[in-house]
């Protein structure tokens, strides 16, 4: 298994027989190198959104339909782009779960807001998620945007992930200081990987304190592009 970081909060992740690319942004993303989306997309056979924001969803549509895979995420704002856009999407819904092949995603509750861009201001669209992504004897939860919520007990109790890939960055999510109270007060995660954060100058640019404060956690602090492999576990 294979997560890749893409910038900001955007992943590839190699499991079982699947290339998921998670809220991939590429236009516009400060961290991505120019001329390289061919290789963060090479085999890519589904395409995850946790939430509506542009630095999460610019792209979705234009990918979807040039690497002709399906959009997946919250059933509101899948449905619009099947409809309007004549991509193919799974939609679902908090709590649910879906099967991409050999891997199971379940939808889970964030805490954050979820809008795309329309010609008079920000439409709604659909609610904000994280997910649980389960396969090759590994559970990764994806924040997405969030803050730091109880649900997150109800998370490890029912799921048990080992790797969390947590928004981290402050001022639109949890900074390192609320992430790591998230990790060690709610979870038992073997790896933490931040992200969300170094993007832009408002946001925090090191993951130092998340690191300080969860001795005998892997803190991997991401390099864009650069493969962290995790060996399977069942």
């Amino acid at each position: 298994m294979k997560i890749t970081w893409l910038g900001h909060a955007s992943f590839r992740l190699e499991i079982e027989d699947q290339v998921l690319l998670i809220d991939p942004w590429f236009t516009g993303n400060p961290m991505f190198p120019e001329g390289r989306e061919d290789e963060a997309t090479d085999g890519a056979t589904a395409i995850l959104l946790t939430h509506g924001h542009g630095d999460h969803s610019n792209d979705a549509v234009r990918l979807a339909k040039s690497l002709s895979v399906p959009l997946v995420g919250i059933y509101d704002l899948m449905s619009h782009w099947e409809t309007k856009q004549g991509i193919a999407t799974v939609g679902f819904n908090k709590g649910g779960t879906v099967r991409l092949g050999a891997v199971a995603v379940t939808m889970v509750n964030a805490v954050h807001s979820s809008s795309i861009a329309g010609t008079d201001g920000p439409v709604y669209a659909g609610a904000e998620a994280g997910f649980m992504i389960a396969g090759e004897g590994h559970t990764i939860y994806v924040s997405g945007d969030t803050d730091v919520m109880a649900d997150m007990k109800i998370f490890n109790d029912l799921h048990a992930p080992d790797i969390g890939i947590l928004a981290a960055g402050g001022h639109f999510t949890m900074d390192m200081k609320r992430a790591a109270y998230a990790a060690k007060t709610f979870f038992d995660f073997k790896t933490v990987i931040p992200c969300h954060y170094k993007t832009f100058p408002l946001l925090e640019q090191s993951a130092e304190a998340l690191r300080a404060a969860l001795p005998g956690v892997d803190v991997i602090e991401p390099e864009v592009l650069t493969p962290i492999a995790f060996i399977r576990s069942d």
